[in-house]
């Protein structure tokens, strides 16, 4: 993609902080450093969004999260945690359209990071619940 900025990284038309790279995946630095050692995982391969994966491209890119994780949290000892964020669209906070995966390590519960998650408990009946879980399971893929 022309004027995928993520494309351009990944042939070397726009310098980055390398983590990790394979035939498949490109690890490096998000420029804006959330919190410090903040890493993007993306797919060389230039897909959208989740929905655009193959099970063959997932593998490949998601099985490479937890070592690049571990390597993030085993090079500083204050990271005591990890937020592993893949957002698809914009309304899901997607700024760039090419997948990608951030690593956000976590050093206290005050640093430059935080997610708020509403609570709906109790909102949808059992039969709501279970009305939206046949309607999922019709869509599966094998």
């Amino acid at each position: 993609m022309d004027d995928c900025v993520f494309c351009k990284i990944i042939n070397g038309d726009i310098p980055s902080t390398k983590i990790y790279e394979d035939d498949d995946v490109l690890a490096f630095f998000d420029i804006s450093q959330v919190t410090p050692g903040h890493t993007l995982v993306v797919p060389k391969k230039h897909v959208k969004d989740i929905f655009a994966y193959d099970e063959d491209l997932a593998e490949r890119v998601f099985k490479k999260v937890p070592m690049i994780a571990r390597a993030i949290k085993a090079s500083n000892p204050n990271i005591i945690g990890m937020n592993i964020c893949q957002n698809n669209g914009e309304i899901a906070y997607q700024s760039v359209m090419h997948s990608h995966i951030h690593l956000v390590p976590r050093y206290s519960k005050d640093d430059a990071f935080s997610m708020h998650w509403g609570d709906n408990t109790g909102l949808a009946s059992a039969e709501e619940l279970q009305s939206r879980a046949d309607k999922i399971k019709e869509n599966l893929e094998d």
